[in-house]
């Protein structure tokens, strides 16, 4: 038995078996959901368990754990989606749902549903195991606790210290009217630091965190809470010394590995399948067209093992895959979930994705990062006389159909003659993402992807993401900070 069958039966027996279900029910279910006027219709079955501890100062702030299960049933008519969930999974309640949603949509032409089988791909992403039980709490405590002692040791300018660890497993199985049948059971664990110095009466803040689809023992294994706990701390101690950014339109050199958060925002969101379906996003109806400088290839891979945004499958059973969206400057395509390639003649790539039961499909990003280039990031330093690098970000938000961006970094740098000097706070990138994409002017070698902390949010819903790049030269940015 491979992973991913693995994965079926273990969401089948938690999510079917408690309450009497099978899939020639589910198959049954259908002849409900389907009739006139029904083009496709899926049950979505969710079992989610999650925990989170916070240590603040050595104390224990909080200790939270829930269990939320459910089953979601849409019925889908033309454009027009029929939705209804319940937080119940039996028989009553599915049938229930599934009069509601079909009573919703009714346009479409009349399908017979077809015998449920498993979609042919092998092997696994990631262990379908749960990590809440694997580590007992004190253990789990005393983890965050060692965290906060290193911090204090390592130096005096220490004053407060903020440990909190995150983990959980989602259980799904989805059935489709056109006869597929597909589970998976996804971990997920993360551990975050914030660290706040002080130094002479001017107190900064530093952070950082990791994490992916995998269990405690590999979470907290080998040194990495320690890591993690040492780059929290440079970038306080970098923020003590920061001056006020420059602003203005300059040159600037972006980090690799998390900026490209900023890749993800001003460019990632234009090009998922429902805002180009729509004519909505600045990338519609440009497949083809040059988008980007070239030598800037981005791609949304789900494949990739262990990662925070990877799937085995995505939230309708469709296989992940590596889909290129951008190669060579050139637009290749959009992510896609199964109704919105329907809709534009094309194939589903496994975007398709959900918060939970209770939430409707959307086309949405896994993994999204830009392939490497074949430049040093030394000689793109090197050739700057007065601009900005950037290495790190917090917050920002993009207009999907301008692409217009604005990104906050939380550690930046001068750039004088050619040389890194000194660090900057209050930077701020404006900017249009097509713009920005055309004005690369040096991709680097030393692609990266993030640590495994992002999440993605679109029309009210959070899904876990991985974002990545190289370091990249932008000839021009427009940067917003309190100095001229």
């Amino acid at each position: 038995m491979n992973n991913t069958d693995s994965a079926l039966t273990l969401a089948q027996s938690r999510l079917l078996l408690p309450a009497g279900l099978d899939a020639p029910q589910l198959e049954r279910m259908f002849g409900v959901l389907l009739g006139p006027g029904i083009d496709f219709g899926d049950l979505y079955f969710q079992h989610s368990r999650r925990e989170s501890w916070s240590v603040e100062d050595g104390i224990v702030k909080d200790g939270a754990h829930s269990i939320e299960q459910g089953v979601g049933v849409r019925a889908i008519s033309g454009e027009k989606t029929g939705f209804a969930y319940s937080d119940d999974i039996n028989g009553e309640a599915l049938l229930e749902a599934a009069r509601s949603a079909r009573a919703i949509a009714r346009d479409g032409a009349t399908q017979a549903p077809r015998g449920l089988a498993v979609p042919g791909r092998g092997g696994g992403l990631y262990p379908a195991h749960d990590p809440v039980d694997a580590m007992d709490n004190a253990a789990k405590v005393e983890a965050l606790r060692r965290v906060d002692r290193f911090l204090r040791a390592a130096d005096p300018r220490v004053r407060q210290v903020m440990v909190g660890l995150t983990g959980g497993v989602d259980t799904m199985l989805v059935a489709r009217s056109d006869g597929v049948l597909a589970g998976d059971v996804r971990p997920l664990v993360r551990l975050n630091v914030q660290v706040i110095v002080e130094h002479n009466g001017r107190r900064e803040s530093g952070y950082a965190g990791y994490g992916g689809r995998y269990g405690y023992d590999v979470l907290l294994a080998d040194g990495r809470p320690e890591e993690f706990a040492r780059e929290a701390l440079r970038q306080a101690l970098v923020n003590l010394e920061a001056i006020d950014a420059p602003a203005g339109n300059m040159p600037v050199v972006l980090g690799n590995g998390w900026p490209g958060v900023l890749l993800h925002e001003a460019v990632g969101h234009g090009l998922e399948g429902d805002f180009n379906r729509k004519g909505t996003s600045t990338y519609a109806g440009r497949v083809g067209q040059r988008v980007a400088a070239p030598g800037v290839t981005i791609v949304d891979d789900g494949t990739l093992g262990g990662r925070r945004g990877s799937l085995n499958v995505d939230d309708e059973g469709t296989p992940t895959r590596c889909t290129t969206l951008i190669e060579d400057g050139v637009l290749a395509g959009y992510m896609h979930d199964t109704l919105n390639a329907r809709l534009t003649g094309v194939a589903p790539t496994g975007n398709g994705r959900r918060e939970s039961f209770a939430h409707l499909v959307m086309p949405r990003m896994t993994n999204t990062y830009m392939l490497a280039g074949q430049h040093a990031r030394e000689d793109m330093i090197r050739s700057v006389k007065k601009g900005l690098y950037a290495v790190n970000f917090g917050g920002g938000q993009v207009d999907i159909t301008s692409g217009k961006y604005v990104f906050s970094a939380t550690e930046a740098y001068l750039i004088e003659d050619g040389r890194i000097t000194a660090p900057v706070k209050g930077a701020t990138l404006i900017g249009n993402g097509p713009e920005t994409m055309q004005r690369v002017s040096m991709v680097g070698s030393d692609l990266a992807l993030d640590e495994g902390v992002g999440t993605c949010g679109k029309d009210g819903q959070s899904v876990p993401v991985g974002v990545g790049q190289p370091s990249l030269l932008v000839s021009q940015i427009t940067v917003g900070g309190t100095r001229a």
